[in-house]
């Protein structure tokens, strides 16, 4: 019986063993499938990419947005400014009240020298350039901060202290009305500066000249606030009054005359030689 040789194993037959086939066709595959992926991922680019069209539409609706945007800002702004010096009234009508229970119960206006005021020195006609007096006096009582003397709204900006650099009406923003006490709460304390004469109002400070001299003024007649500060070229704008019983109001210029003047305390207290007038007494900065 003829013997049978040992057969060769089937991968050996040809010059491609099975397992180099095998690695060769995986190794194209994966070459075809990174590739595939990577035209893939290009595609994809190329479909979710500005065009240059679609970038100028979307600045041009940026642009838009922004635009419209301003006016509002605007107008929180000059709110956040508003609130702001009405806070700084409110500070006042505290320091004023402070300062009148340490000193018998009257304000600085009203106080003699002797007893830390300044009532003497209102005896003149024309107090107008000594506003700021005031308010050196009742240093201790706004924090020695002399920001709380100035109006966010204002184009005045406020000293660094209460020494050199305060000595003028260049860093106040609100009058003192002279005649003012807890005695008569709706009395006028203070007001911003910008309140002038008559009912047309006026392009600058009113009352309170640029050069910080100040006036001294008898208000027996109607005012009105200007176009500056919280008014912001408004004719029918408004600004912050401070009266007697330490409280702070928000009132137009309607309001004011109408409301306000009509119950304040008049100067028949004011000192002699000191008016030209009959009225409400107010110091400008």
């Amino acid at each position: 019986m003829r013997r049978l040789g040992r057969m060769a194993p089937i991968w050996q037959e040809s010059a491609w063993s099975f397992p180099d086939r095998t690695l060769v066709m995986l190794s194209k595959e994966w070459h075809i499938g990174r590739e595939e992926h990577f035209m893939k991922r290009l595609s994809m680019q190329r479909t979710y990419g500005f065009a240059r069209r679609e970038l100028v539409v979307v600045i041009f609706v940026l642009v838009a947005l922004f635009v419209l945007c301003i006016p509002a800002l605007k107008r929180a702004r000059q709110r956040s400014w508003v609130i702001c010096c009405n806070c700084n009234m409110k500070e006042l009508g505290t320091a004023y009240r402070l300062w009148a229970g340490d000193h018998g119960n009257q304000v600085p206006s009203m106080a003699p020298l002797t007893n830390g005021g300044w009532k003497e020195l209102l005896t003149n006609s024309n107090v107008g350039p000594s506003c700021w007096t005031n308010y050196v006096v009742m240093a201790d009582y706004v924090g020695r901060a002399p920001a709380v003397l100035v109006c966010p709204n204002d184009e005045r900006r406020p000293a660094k202290d209460f020494g050199a650099s305060f000595t003028n009406n260049s860093t106040v923003s609100y009058f003192v009305g002279v005649n003012a006490n807890d005695a008569y709460p709706q009395s006028i304390a203070g007001g911003d500066r910008n309140l002038g004469p008559g009912t047309v109002p006026r392009p600058d400070y009113g009352y309170s000249p640029a050069n910080g001299q100040g006036n001294d003024v008898i208000i027996n007649g109607p005012v009105c606030w200007s176009l500056k500060m919280h008014s912001g070229g408004n004719a029918s704008g408004f600004g912050n009054i401070l009266l007697g019983d330490g409280s702070a109001q928000q009132v137009s210029s309607a309001s004011f005359n109408m409301d306000w003047l009509r119950n304040a305390q008049d100067a028949a207290t004011t000192p002699a030689g000191a008016t030209n007038g009959y009225g409400i007494r107010l110091l400008f900065p």
